[in-house]
């Protein structure tokens, strides 16, 4: 009999690659998993449910004789109306909820951002803060802020909620930071702000797929709270962005802008990137003040929490990370 025989898990945004890594290893552990997402994840062993969390009734066909669920999916991104992101990370979480416990769902894994107690001011061996909706820098953090106060409201004991936030995730395919740095160095656009020296945590695909697999087991025992997720290794910003670029092939990033400068810059080719209506078609501006506030501040967090309530540690280091990394593109 597998580990997880009896489980049923449900999987929103298994088109992801932390949500499909998920799945991935929660069906080889044995357990019996459906997907949830608006294109087919093509997991192999899940049963593939397309739609979007947004759906009452694709939500409902997917959580059918579910018993767990992992909730990844939400709108990730720098630029569109707030609207798009109040529909998914708000309103398609309290979708997502609201059915779970119709459906008597007990183990509720909920992911999260640590931008969701971010207010642009240094991070500093903190734990993970309350989320902050009002203080929140741009629609994706204030919306996730609030789709997560909603999962942790959720907590019961017949519905344990458990809060993860990984913190620049990073690796092999990912496409939301490893892939936008590597391909501004290759085109000259990557900046390093200031001295580029404020320490920084990130995480490791493999490493952020473990923690969310331990976080389905740890659920049972330790509910209702959030949980920052890193390696545990801050770099200085520069390092680990130079890093990067040389593991993809591109050239170590030269441009250097002040700090002060690029935030303010940032602030308003934001705000003209939005009233252009640039945005709606998915492409991101070149610089916004959360980005800017993210390459010029320090932001690493105390993890003897995590490591306790989860029972993990990571298993690949960031400079071996960094191997892998280089390896998956020369191939």
């Amino acid at each position: 009999m597998s580990a997880r025989h009896g489980q049923r898990v449900l999987v929103t945004g298994a088109s992801g690659l932390l949500g499909a890594g998920v799945a991935r290893r929660l069906v080889a552990e044995g357990a019996d998993v459906v997907t949830l997402q608006r294109r087919p994840a093509a997991v192999p062993g899940a049963r593939d449910v397309t739609g979007s969390v947004t759906d009452p009734e694709a939500v409902a066909r997917a959580m059918a004789g579910r018993n767990t669920v992992v909730h990844v999916a939400a709108k990730v991104s720098v630029s569109g109306p707030a609207e798009d992101y109040e529909q998914v990370n708000v309103a398609g979480t309290a979708l997502v909820l609201e059915a779970a416990r119709r459906a008597g769902v007990e183990r509720f894994v909920h992911l999260s951002s640590p931008s969701v107690a971010h207010a642009g001011t240094s991070i500093v061996g903190d734990g993970a803060g309350p989320a902050d909706p009002a203080r929140a820098r741009g629609h994706y953090a204030r919306t996730k802020a609030a789709g997560e106060l909603l999962a942790l409201a959720a907590d019961a004991e017949d519905l344990r909620v458990l809060v993860l936030r990984p913190h620049l995730m990073w690796g092999p395919g990912d496409t939301q930071l490893t892939e936008r740095i590597i391909e501004r160095a290759r085109a000259g656009r990557m900046p390093l702000l200031g001295p580029s020296a404020a320490l920084i945590d990130s995480l490791y695909t493999q490493n952020a797929v473990d923690a969310v697999v331990a976080a389905v087991d740890a659920v049972d025992r330790v509910h209702g709270e959030a949980l920052v997720v890193t390696n545990g290794e801050p770099r200085p910003v520069g390092e680990l962005v130079r890093g990067l670029s040389r593991a993809g092939g591109a050239p170590e990033p030269r441009l250097r802008i002040p700090a002060g400068p690029a935030r303010a810059a940032g602030g308003v080719i934001e705000r003209l990137w939005e009233a252009g209506g640039f945005g709606r078609g998915g492409d991101e501006p070149p610089l916004t003040r959360f980005l800017a506030e993210q390459l010029s501040t320090a932001h690493w967090f105390d993890q003897r929490r995590t490591r306790e309530a989860l029972g993990w540690t990571p298993a690949v280091s960031i400079d071996r990370g960094l191997e892998l990394l280089a390896a998956h593109y020369s191939t």
